[in-house]
């Protein structure tokens, strides 16, 4: 489907910060987005609803490399980011995930806070 914002957005070099529809999103996009620990340190991070800025993570890689861990995420649809101004957003997208696969994400979080998995990444307190 033609989306004009997005294709606008390509065109005068603004990123594409949008996610799948809550129907598009695929088991092996997804599965593959959680393979990652750092993506399930950050997946663990926003289970509890909140919305954080991308400088609120911390974790022992590069920025450059935490944005990917970031868009790997959106792009599999696992969270939503949401830019205002220069800073950027992003909240996981509970509701969708249990819509469309019951269950998943309690089951994960589970397993991820029993085998500490992902405790590599922090939250900071300043919003750097």
């Amino acid at each position: 489907m033609f989306d004009m914002g997005r294709t606008l957005g390509s065109m005068v070099g603004m990123p594409d910060h949008s996610s799948p529809a809550d129907s598009e999103i695929a088991l092996p996009r997804l599965l593959g987005a959680l393979s990652d620990p750092t993506r399930l340190g950050i997946v663990r991070i926003l289970s509890d609803g909140a919305e954080r800025g991308w400088g609120q993570f911390s974790a022992p890689v590069a920025k450059s490399t935490l944005s990917h861990h970031l868009k790997m995420l959106r792009e599999a649809g696992v969270t939503q980011t949401r830019q205002e101004g220069t800073r950027c957003y992003v909240k996981l997208r509970r509701d969708a995930l249990e819509a469309r696969f019951p269950g998943l994400l309690s089951a994960l979080l589970s397993a991820v806070v029993t085998d500490n998995i992902g405790e590599h990444v922090t939250e900071r307190d300043d919003q750097a």
